[in-house]
């Protein structure tokens, strides 16, 4: 059995504070922390981890004991909308495991942080049985200044938990889903409406692509914009298709793509759509990639 875990933490300035989270992951015997990554304009950090159901849920508990008591969401201040000091925590089935048994252990991670930390817990993605609890960017809206106020409207109560959020740590979105890429194009500009535009433009709920959701942020650091986005089926929207969609819209007001970044891991396949796309490779396959072909061989 392996799951991997991919939680997003809201602290990416104190290099101190990622590093001891990061440590907390690693000393859970059977856990592999494959990548983690950190932007200071989004004050963010992503991990990403792999184990069995046991080992996954230690970690992220291990996890929740660092990152509380670090982070004070009162004194936050980034780029990325975010409802705790723990973000997501998005469970993703790997190998011999299903999607019905990443959600029972959502379920069984959610109530166990609720009940040691007591920080509100809601499930999301495949986890929830709430259609106006799907979707992450729902849940999260309002975010944690605004979540005091929204937990007493009717339909959001969390699924585990108080009904008040954490002072420091607001609460915390848990779930089960597949593969995503989180992927961002940042535009050689200053120009915060450009990149809301394009956004709204390429995003599944503006009439976009369908496995797209999209959000326009300023990198006061480096002035500059980016379209920040996760890519939530890569392959019905490849990489490569939303590349060239945000350089065409970005070109209408004059500007142009500095970069593009992935952060955390990527499919391999997704990589490999990309270059056939841009070399025109007729007929390519991934046994043609020298690695591929020597691991199954």
């Amino acid at each position: 059995m392996l799951i991997e875990c991919i939680p997003n933490v809201s602290e990416g300035r104190r290099a101190d504070v990622v590093a001891a989270i990061a440590d907390a992951i690693r000393g859970v015997p059977g856990i592999r922390l494959l990548d983690f990554s950190s932007d200071a304009s989004h004050n963010r950090s992503v991990f990403t981890f792999a184990g069995d159901r046991a080992g996954v849920a230690q970690a992220v508990l291990a996890m929740f004991e660092r990152a509380i008591p670090a982070i004070d969401l009162r004194a936050h201040r980034g780029e990325h909308p975010r409802l705790g000091a723990v973000d997501v925590v998005p469970l993703v089935p790997i190998e011999g495991v299903t999607m019905a048994e990443c959600v029972a252990l959502a379920k069984e991670v959610g109530a166990a942080i609720a009940e040691r930390f007591q920080i509100p817990v809601y499930l999301y993605e495949e986890a929830s049985t709430n259609p106006a609890r799907k979707n992450l960017e729902d849940i999260r809206r309002g975010e944690f200044e605004g979540l005091a106020s929204k937990m007493t409207t009717p339909g959001w109560a969390p699924d585990f938990g108080p009904t008040a959020p954490h002072e420091r740590a607001g609460a915390t979105v848990v779930g089960a889903r597949m593969p995503l890429i989180a992927y961002n194009i940042n535009l050689a500009t200053d120009r915060l409406d450009v990149a809301k535009k394009i956004a709204a433009g390429i995003r599944h709920s503006g009439g976009g692509f369908r496995f797209v959701k999209a959000a326009g942020f300023k990198l006061d650091d480096r002035g500059i914009v980016q379209v920040s986005m996760n890519l939530t089926n890569y392959e019905k929207t490849p990489i490569f298709r939303v590349f060239e969609v945000v350089k065409h819209e970005a070109a209408r007001y004059g500007v142009q793509v500095l970069e593009s970044e992935i952060v955390g891991l990527v499919p391999s396949a997704a990589l490999h759509a990309a270059a056939e796309y841009y070399l025109q490779i007729e007929g390519f396959t991934p046994d043609q990639v020298l690695e591929n072909k020597l691991r199954r061989s």
